[in-house]
């Protein structure tokens, strides 16, 4: 564990696990989380001879509490001075969520990394807010609701979401984890208010969809059908259907926050995948 510091002096926290000269997976976490959010991830791939990297990203967790630079370009940019740190050129880059759109932005504003291959899980690319060209896309006022809670009372908003829609335990018959969610409010409210305000334009408002088509790299697209956050239909597949070289799998009733509630699965699938 320990923290770079990136051009515009942002410390950027990173764990970095297992043996130096095993096979690299990064890891990229969700708004409004932290490195913490892949404890299942991680365990499970130190286990199986992998070296595990995460990072807090700028604003988020243990990272630097700066006001500006919560974008796609910068969360890149800060990516490639951890690995420029660490020397991991070549790893496999796995995003949740925003985390997902991290990847697709470092692989393609950063060729000079070339990547063994990326990971989205649940992700938000290719284009999550509807306008005039994505007519599928979600209305603005949604996020726009997401910034006014966020403002308003971040701490009251983040126990709603992971008590409801983040891990579908608003679904009929589901069984809320308090713990689960007690740590998804932990984790949040560790972060700085003005980048989870600032992230949700950098998730929503990103158009992916050009650069997508240029990536080359082997990736693969995990996606639950009941995401009621990142909606499959909107994202996941057709993330799979931009992508030169895509493996999509999705997951009949998989919640948002599927590496949680489902690690064994998910888990399973992308071992399967780095092995394939």
């Amino acid at each position: 564990m320990g923290y770079v510091t990136t051009a515009d002096g942002v410390e950027i926290y990173y764990k970095d696990w297992g043996p130096k000269d095993a096979p690299v997976i990064f890891f990229h976490h969700g708004w409004p989380l932290s490195a913490d959010d892949w404890d299942a991830q991680l365990m499970f791939f130190l286990g199986e001879g992998f070296r595990v990297i995460a990072t807090d990203r700028r604003g988020h967790g243990r990272s630097s509490q700066v006001w500006d630079g919560h974008d796609m370009d910068h969360y890149a940019d800060d990516t490639a001075a951890v690995v420029k740190h660490l020397g991991v050129q070549g790893a496999t880059h796995v995003g949740h969520s925003t985390g997902g759109g991290v990847v697709v932005r470092y692989i393609t504003r950063h060729p000079e990394d070339k990547v063994a291959g990326g990971v989205l899980i649940s992700a938000v690319p290719p284009f999550m807010v509807k306008t005039a060209d994505n007519p599928d896309g979600i209305d603005k006022a949604v996020f726009d609701d997401f910034q006014a809670n966020t403002k308003a009372n971040r701490s009251e908003f983040f126990h709603a979401v992971p008590a409801g829609p983040f891990y579908g335990y608003n679904r009929d018959g589901a069984t809320p984890s308090a713990p689960v969610i007690d740590n998804w409010w932990r984790q949040g409210m560790m972060g700085c208010g003005q980048a989870h305000y600032d992230g949700i334009v950098a998730f929503s408002q990103t158009d992916f969809r050009d650069e997508m088509k240029t990536i080359t790299a082997p990736m693969l697209v995990l996606h639950g059908e009941d995401d009621q956050v990142v909606p499959f239909e909107i994202s996941g597949k057709k993330s799979a259907e931009l992508l030169q070289n895509s493996t999509l799998i999705s997951y009949p009733g998989f919640p948002h926050g599927m590496p949680t509630t489902e690690a064994e699965t998910v888990n399973r699938d992308l071992l399967a995948w780095l092995r394939r």
